[in-house]
């Protein structure tokens, strides 16, 4: 009590006044403030800003069917598409079918202009007619010239035909057999220029050359046709289409895979949710480079007994190159996987991973990959709370599960496929 008073004497004296219990608390709450900013500034400076706490998420190793597949695009085409010219140039007189018609092999598709035609096959024939004249007087005349040569030749015995009109008779015989000879040769080219104009004529007629659809026309009646370096295709026609092919492209690091007799299904723009199949029937060994891209086309047969697909359609084909039934099945993500490299590690030297663990940034992994030299890989489990790397032998894969040849890992154990962040 007395030291109390003392000390109030001494404020006193000094002039200095006793707190108030509202300062008291002012200062006390400036005191918890600053001690918290003095902590939060430590663990700023203490803890790097960009940790994180890490999870791992796993997945399930399984049993089940794996079927590998290649897809491809392509266009769909009939089976036997022909298109129809003219070896010959003129006006079209008439054109006796339109799209979509059903032809028969022989039937009339259009007419030529025939006028010019027509005069050839006459003067063809004139000629022929003159020259056939021509031969029969070269026959009459060697006739007449081998008569009056036998006669000479029997006088000539009897002392009664001198030599010399003997050698005239034969020569003249001879003479009309080479005329003779020349004017069948004549009658021969002029039968043949003949047969030529009217062979001309007969073409005038365009013809189908199958039993098939009419897929384009390409002339209107009154166009004219120019056949002088080559035959202008006037129609196309498609033989069948209810069976047809479908060629795709294969990329070349995919053509291994594929063989003939393969089965594949395909869909169209025209109907996505309908799939129709189709086998592989030849693979072509001549490449085809588009942009620096190597493919090989391959034939694929269809069946198209209810005409819905039509030529020329868009196709994407997914070929089945590989099945396997009952395999084990690893998800192609633990395969990617790559637990993070930590800046501390514990005394034995393993890596300490756990749930909830505080871990830095994560280093890049670019440089490091689970392929091992002898071709198998590593696959990461959880021992506990820490990664342990499996080693595996894998085989086949979809993109996204691959076949284990190795018995490493059994279905429904569980392997690392991920690491989920958490601040």
């Amino acid at each position: 009590m007395n030291e109390l008073n003392a000390h109030r004497d001494i404020n006193q004296l000094l002039g200095i006044k006793p707190p108030s219990s509202r300062r008291r608390k002012t200062v006390r709450i400036t005191t918890l403030v600053v001690v918290l900013l003095l902590g939060a500034l430590t663990y700023l400076l203490l803890v790097p800003a960009n940790s994180t706490m890490l999870r791992f998420e796993t997945a399930e190793v399984k049993k089940g069917d794996l079927k590998v597949t290649v897809t491809a695009t392509g266009h769909l085409q009939p089976m036997n598409q022909v298109d129809v010219g003219s070896e010959l140039s003129g006006t079209i007189d008439s054109v006796k079918v339109d799209f979509n018609d059903h032809v028969h092999q022989g039937q009339v598709l259009a007419h030529l202009n025939t006028d010019q035609l027509l005069a050839d096959v006459g003067e063809a024939r004139a000629i022929l007619a003159s020259d056939q004249a021509k031969l029969d007087e070269s026959n009459a005349t060697v006739q007449e010239t081998k008569q009056a040569f036998l006669r000479c030749e029997k006088l000539a015995t009897q002392q009664l035909c001198s030599g010399e009109a003997l050698d005239t008779k034969r020569a003249a015989y001879t003479r009309a057999q080479a005329i003779a000879a020349s004017s069948r040769a004549q009658v021969t080219v002029a039968r043949a220029a003949l047969e030529g104009a009217e062979t001309k004529l007969n073409k005038a007629n365009i013809l189908s050359p199958i039993d098939g659809l009419v897929l384009q026309r390409k002339i209107e009646q009154g166009q004219t046709v120019a056949a002088s370096f080559e035959a202008p295709v006037l129609f196309t026609l498609a033989e069948d289409l209810t069976q047809m092919e479908l060629h795709v492209a294969i990329d070349e690091a995919d053509v291994g895979r594929v063989a003939e007799g393969q089965t594949a299904e395909f869909t169209v723009d025209a109907y996505p949710e309908r799939s129709f199949p189709a086998t592989i029937t030849q693979i072509r060994f001549a490449p085809e480079t588009v942009d620096d891209v190597v493919t090989y086309k391959a034939v694929l047969t269809v069946d198209n007994a209810d005409l819905t697909l039509r030529p020329g359609m868009t196709a994407t084909a997914v070929i089945s190159v590989h099945l396997l039934q009952d395999a084990i099945l690893l998800p192609n993500a633990a395969l990617r996987f790559l637990p993070p490299t930590l800046q501390a590690t514990e005394p034995s030297g393993q890596i300490a991973f756990g749930s909830g663990i505080m871990f830095p940034t994560l280093p890049s992994t670019a440089q490091r990959s689970n392929k091992t030299k002898n071709g198998r890989q590593k696959v990461w489990v959880l021992d506990g709370k820490t990664p342990k790397a499996v080693m595996v032998t894998t085989g086949a894969s979809d993109g996204m599960f691959t076949e284990i040849k190795s018995a490493e890992l059994q279905p429904g154990q569980a392997v690392i496929i991920d690491t989920i962040e958490t601040m």
